[in-house]
């Protein structure tokens, strides 16, 4: 395992923020700006990255690439092209982001339509004219695996693999992301070895997070910061780095940096 946060952490030069990363025995780090901060201050933060012997994880792309709007989708698209470009050359394992929705005014929310046949193809086109436009050679493109919109199990995942059919696409997975079940949520080391065996091979990176039951009615599942959840969490490092040692798994969407160096803390004491 590499691993690293989804935080920049606070800095003011790309040499202040591999340091920050190092200081806190990390390996692996989401590149902080986006391709139109200009070439010379993002291949400085690369240069920077190199230095310090860090991993470029992920390069986010984080908008609706299947927006409604014609215009906005064509102005997103070719904002991840743009992205994918960036993540090729500065050579970051992938460019991510989740499938997007037309269907509702929160751009990754939960919509029935986000599982018909319509959604389906519209999101193989649009990561294959990505992928195509782009042309990566160093890095895979990769949809992260999500709650209410596709992908959402191991299975989906693989038929999305099969469909979009472009070597450079590959698997970003969150596991918390797709325990959406009791059974997933109570037997979750069953599901890690499930989405490890069926998707070996293809993952690019990995979410670190941990999930909770809330105890009130009905089912409800919550997020939660690394060790105050009920995930395997040493099971899901341990399968990550069976697959691939220098496998980065990130952790993410915490308040602030003293946040983030807690969790760190409390993963390196857990398996390091």
């Amino acid at each position: 395992m590499y691993l690293g946060v989804s935080s920049s952490l606070e800095h003011s030069t790309p040499r202040e923020w591999a340091a920050k990363h190092k200081s806190l025995g990390l390996q692996a780090v989401n590149f902080p700006v986006d391709f139109t901060a200009g070439e010379d201050k993002y291949m400085a933060y690369k240069e920077a990255a190199d230095e310090a012997g860090l991993m470029i994880a992920e390069v986010g792309v984080w908008r609706n690439t299947l927006a409604a709007d014609p215009q906005e989708r064509a102005r997103w698209t070719d904002y991840a092209v743009g992205q994918l470009r960036m993540a090729d050359r500065i050579g970051a394992r992938c460019c991510v982001n989740v499938v997007g929705t037309p269907y509702g005014p929160r751009w990754d929310g939960g919509y029935r339509s986000n599982f018909s046949r319509e959604l389906w193809t519209m999101a193989v086109r649009m990561i294959q004219q990505i992928i195509d436009t782009a042309q990566p050679v160093n890095t895979r493109f990769s949809i992260e695996s999500m709650p209410w919109m596709i992908p959402c199990s191991p299975d989906e995942y693989l038929r999305l693999l099969e469909d979009v059919n472009r070597p450079q696409f590959g698997v970003h997975l969150d596991v918390v992301n797709m325990i959406t079940s009791p059974e997933r949520y109570f037997f979750n080391e069953r599901f890690i070895d499930e989405c490890f065996a069926k998707l070996d091979g293809q993952i690019c990176s990995c979410h670190l997070k941990d999930i909770r039951l809330k105890e009130e009615y009905t089912f409800q599942l919550e997020e939660c910061a690394c060790g105050e959840g009920s995930l395997d969490m040493r099971r899901y490092i341990e399968a990550a780095t069976a697959q691939d040692e220098r496998m980065p798994m990130i952790i993410e969407h915490l308040g602030s940096d003293s946040e983030y160096e807690a969790s760190v803390r409390y993963v390196k004491d857990l398996y390091l």
